[in-house]
Parts: structure tokens; C-alpha cells; sequence
């Protein structure tokens, strides 16, 4: 099955743009195939702005984010993997959702692709820590 990462994206986005809020994203900088101007990273993260009046060109399709944004008054252009999205919320309210990680991430057949419960030998992937226990947020770092 293909991810569903891109499609809870999209879906989320549109809410969050037909509820007259404005979509941002954070994202991993330091996964590859991100590009975003160094100078918009803070501690390998960076929140983008998706809302339609800040951006040109928003595509998100199943690998990847694109358009064009301005930074400090330049144009550039910015291209985030989907994997490297970790969540997507509105910025006014903090309402969205941290995009859970998909099974079986890798790009080729791996041991759990085939729906068969994982050997006990397997190694574990990294797990997440868990979430702290007071109400989680979002900080826009500008």
C-alpha cells in the first residue's frame, strides 16, 4: 500500500485553510532531500508557512512538498520529503496532528511488508520518545 502520510497532509491542509486558519508545517531539516534556506533552520527543524498567500506553486503529492516561498524578501524555492514532515497545524489555534510514521518506511520489500508479524530476532526501529505529560504545543520559531 502507498503511504498515507501525504493524504492525511493534504487533508489536514485543506482544513485548516477552509476554516480561514493558516497551515504551517514543521518539518525535519536535517533528513535528506530537504530544501529550505539554512538561515530558516533552527536546532535541524524549520516551520513553513503553506497557507496559499504566503506560497506559489504548493503541490503536495505522495513524495514530496513543493512551492515557492519568499525569505527575507529573496524567492527560493523549497522541496521537503514527506517523510521529513512531522506535523502540520494551524498556526492561529494550534490545532493539527503529528503525522505518525509509516510502517515499513524503507524503499524496498522489507520483513514486515507482507503482513506477517515481526520475528522476535528483528531489530526494533527507533522508537519516538514518549510524549511529555502536559498538553503538547507548537512554537512558531521565526
Amino acid at each position: 500500500m502507498t503511504s498515507h502520510r501525504p493524504y492525511l497532509l493534504r487533508a489536514l491542509a485543506e482544513w485548516i485553510a477552509d476554516n480561514d486558519m493558516t497551515p504551517h508545517l514543521l518539518v525535519d531539516a536535517t533528513q535528506a532531500g530537504v530544501q529550505v534556506p539554512a538561515s530558516a533552520v533552527k536546532e535541524g527543524r524549520v516551520v513553513l508557512n503553506i497557507a496559499t498567500r504566503a506560497v506559489a506553486h504548493l503541490v503536495i503529492d505522495n513524495l514530496t512538498v513543493s512551492f515557492s516561498a519568499r525569505f527575507g524578501g529573496v524567492s527560493y524555492p523549497v522541496n521537503v520529503p514527506i517523510s521529513a514532515v512531522l506535523a502540520i497545524y494551524a498556526r492561529e489555534t494550534g490545532q493539527g496532528m503529528a503525522l505518525p510514521e509509516d510502517i515499513g518506511t524503507g524503499t524496498g520489500p522489507g520483513p514486515h511488508d507482507d503482513n506477517e508479524p515481526p520475528s522476535p530476532d528483528a531489530p526494533t526501529p527507533h522508537e519516538p520518545a514518549p510524549p511529555p505529560s502536559r498538553r503538547p504545543h507548537l512554537r512558531v520559531v521565526k
